[in-house]
């Protein structure tokens, strides 16, 4: 049996794993997504299952006016003695690389909560890590963020201890990692035959990255970092278990930013962020994402549309106690398909491709823009069998939108939405969004025009520059409207229509792999996301009623044009 790569599809970066006794949960970021943390379970680490998110209460996050790609930061998920302890970064700003990293702490006796009011940490950078020793002492791990340039090291990793009867961090802050070149982030520390490991990502989150593996016979350490012949390694760079910054071609990239677990019967795995690339590239000259050649493919040129997502390894230790990829022969290479753990196969029902907003609460994999999805935009009671949307401010906004939307998760796919929405004015707007962030987005959209009357029309927003590509097309008041919109890689082509089987095609063929990590100026840590939105802009609320959302996928890498078939 082997595990299909990634396990989880689409933006679920900075994976966190843990076991509780046959049930194994992962956590990941969400950035400015609201709720907070995204938790699946498995208990078979092949089918996942979107379970929680901790973070889902305003008294615990309060995410209004953090910018594109801020927010929540890679939370750590730990277990000891019948609780369960989340800790993350909430980043409110990065301007000049002066990070506010205010780290929190929030603990359950369950995993499906209620989880606790976060407790205050330190803030010397994010990537927080608990680790819990054999002794009960529990300690922090976080990189340290530097403002300064030229800076004294490039990479720093702190520890402090953390007091779970007072509730707060004790003791000094001690540096346990320093080095001028190579930056380490996302550290995590474990125990295993006497020795502490400590194991962190290494030279960012683009197609540079990687895993690296250190160990001490001190929680302080010093900490001797893993080099063996197997790793390719040249210049500056780390020396990487997990690798694929020399390798353009494989289908997973950017891997890194592991966590580590155990199964039952003792087999380890590794959880670790990757990234599916397209074809379609930057320009040259574009600054901010030129191929580096020292160290080699530092970012990156190519798109990542479906943004930094999950995968699993399988790993061994060694007969000298260090980790390695399980596989012969030894190399630092990601594998799509890694061997399945021998543990009784445990697959979750599937879902329905369409949401007809017949339930009493919205489906889990629905998220929003910074704030709670609650009766301030929302209703699924004052029209059932329908979800009504209160127009709020624009899509720029970072206070209060009325937009929620699900992930993208494959290259071919389409979504579509069927939409009651009669605007006065043309400050209401409401429709069908694909978007990455605030600032890039797709959005065939509802309107009224002081001439034409009720309208359609396309709204194209990149990196802060915004057209109308098709201007403005009329269209008959009084009927239900369906909205769709089908991606194929780097393209997309929008249809509309009175009747699923009349719709009719809108504009041309868009490019939308602008709608990527490396393409967004502000943000390139999330991915895209497709979903419904409502715009009021004279403040009144004008409500959007829709009937129902779909999102089909085609699997990926299908190569296939869906609008010629």
């Amino acid at each position: 049996m082997k595990i299909k790569n990634p396990i989880l599809r689409g933006f679920h970066p900075d994976p966190s794993i843990i076991r509780v006794d046959d049930d194994y949960y992962i956590a990941t970021s969400t950035f400015e997504w609201w709720p907070g943390v995204r938790l699946h379970h498995s208990r078979d680490l092949v089918n996942w299952e979107l379970i929680e998110y901790p973070l889902n209460r305003t008294g615990q996050l309060d995410l209004r006016g953090v910018g594109a790609s801020q927010g929540v930061w890679a939370p750590c998920l730990t277990y000891d003695k019948g609780i369960f302890y989340l800790v993350y970064t909430v980043v409110k700003a990065f301007y000049c690389n002066m990070y506010d990293t205010n780290n929190y702490l929030v603990t359950a006796e369950s995993i499906h909560g209620p989880w606790s009011d976060p407790i205050a940490l330190n803030n010397f950078g994010f990537d927080p890590s608990l680790f819990h020793d054999e002794d009960g002492r529990k300690y922090m791990v976080s990189m340290v963020t530097d403002h300064r340039v030229p800076k004294k090291y490039a990479g720093r990793l702190v520890l402090q201890e953390y007091d779970p009867v007072r509730k707060e961090m004790t003791g000094p802050v001690r540096e346990i990692y320093a080095a001028d070149t190579i930056f380490l982030e996302g550290p995590h520390i474990y125990k295993r035959n006497g020795w502490y490991y400590l194991f962190s990502a290494d030279m960012g989150t683009g197609e540079a990255h990687g895993q690296t593996i250190q160990r001490s016979r001190s929680v302080w350490g010093p900490y001797e970092m893993y080099r063996a012949d197997f790793m390719e390694h040249t210049g500056e760079e780390a020396w990487s278990i997990l690798t694929c910054r020399h390798h353009e071609e494989l289908a997973l990239q950017k891997c890194g930013h592991g966590d580590l677990v155990e199964t039952q019967g003792g087999e380890w795995y590794m959880v670790h962020l990757c990234g599916r690339p397209l074809t379609a590239r930057n320009s040259a000259d574009a600054p901010r994402f030129r191929l580096c050649a020292d160290p080699p493919r530092s970012r990156g040129s190519r798109r990542y549309t479906l943004g930094r997502e999950t995968a699993i390894q399988k790993v061994r230790w060694t007969e000298d106690d260090w980790l390695v990829l399980d596989k012969e022969p030894l190399d630092s290479l990601p594998e799509t398909e890694a061997d399945a753990p021998k543990l009784p196969l445990c697959p979750f029902p599937g879902k329905a491709a369409r949401d007809d907003f017949n339930e009493e609460e919205l489906d889990r994999e629905y998220q929003s823009l910074r704030v709670a999805m609650d009766a301030h935009y929302i209703s699924l009671t004052e029209r059932p069998g329908f979800l009504r949307m209160y127009g709020r401010s624009g899509l720029a906004s970072h206070f209060s939108q009325s937009l929620i939307a699900r992930r993208w998760t494959e290259f071919s796919f389409e979504a579509s939405a069927c939409m009651e929405f009669e605007p006065e004015v043309f400050k209401q707007m409401a429709g069908l969004i694909f978007m990455y962030d605030d600032q890039n987005y797709l959005y065939l959209h509802v309107s009224h025009d002081e001439e034409l009357g009720k309208v359609i029309s396309i709204l194209k927003a990149e990196n802060k520059r915004y057209e109308y590509p098709i201007g403005f097309i009329p269209i008959e008041e009084g009927r239900a409207i369906i909205l769709k919109g089908k991606v194929e890689g780097e393209h997309m082509q929008f249809y509309f229509g009175y009747a699923e089987d009349a719709l009719t095609e809108i504009g041309p063929v868009l490019d939308c792999s602008f709608m990527s990590d490396e393409a967004c100026l502000e943000g390139w840590f999330t991915g895209a996301m497709a979903g419904i939105c409502c715009q009021d802009l004279t403040g009144f609320g004008k409500t959007a009623d829709f009937d129902w959302f779909e999102m089909k996928t085609y699997g990926d890498d299908s190569g296939r044009k869906l609008w010629e078939q």
